[in-house]
């Protein structure tokens, strides 16, 4: 049976996550540059920010990982947590890591005083919809934007 945790990544995870993070990127189509990168990293570590990176580890390996970010709510008094990336390895899905990054999230979020967790994935994602479905409500709202 393999040692799964959990645990909030540390500054010298870097060589970790950031396979994981490319992963994520190529998944979705998209090129960050690396400069882009390296400051999202240094974020997760400054206190004044937000924003959070957690590591799902198997035997001693990262194999997955989850971003969020907390923010105010005109809806409630209290923080909502945005769940903005998630991503297992390829070899490593349908094992249960996706969901324990998301419940992980559930539980950092809860204990920071936010009132939910949201996410957005796109439509094609379909197997990650499967969980989702599971774990989370799917409050029907369309997503629009426009880069500035």
């Amino acid at each position: 049976m393999p040692n799964i945790l959990v645990r909030a990544a540390t500054e010298d995870d870097f060589e970790a996550w950031y396979p994981l993070w490319r992963g994520y990127q190529s998944f979705y189509k998209a090129d960050i540059a690396i400069e882009v990168s390296r400051v999202t990293w240094q974020r997760f570590f400054d206190p004044t920010e937000p924003m959070f990176c957690d590591l799902v580890v198997v035997d001693g390996q990262a194999q997955g990982l989850v971003h969020s970010i907390d923010h105010r709510s005109c809806w409630t008094v209290e923080k909502s947590c945005y769940l903005q990336d998630l991503f297992v390895a390829p070899a490593q899905r349908a094992q249960g890591l996706g969901r324990r990054l998301i419940e992980h999230v559930y539980a950092q979020a809860k204990a920071r005083g936010c009132a939910k967790v949201h996410w957005l994935t796109h439509e094609t994602n379909t197997d990650a919809m499967k969980l989702y479905d599971r774990i989370a409500e799917k409050p029907g709202f369309v997503q629009y934007r426009k880069v500035i």
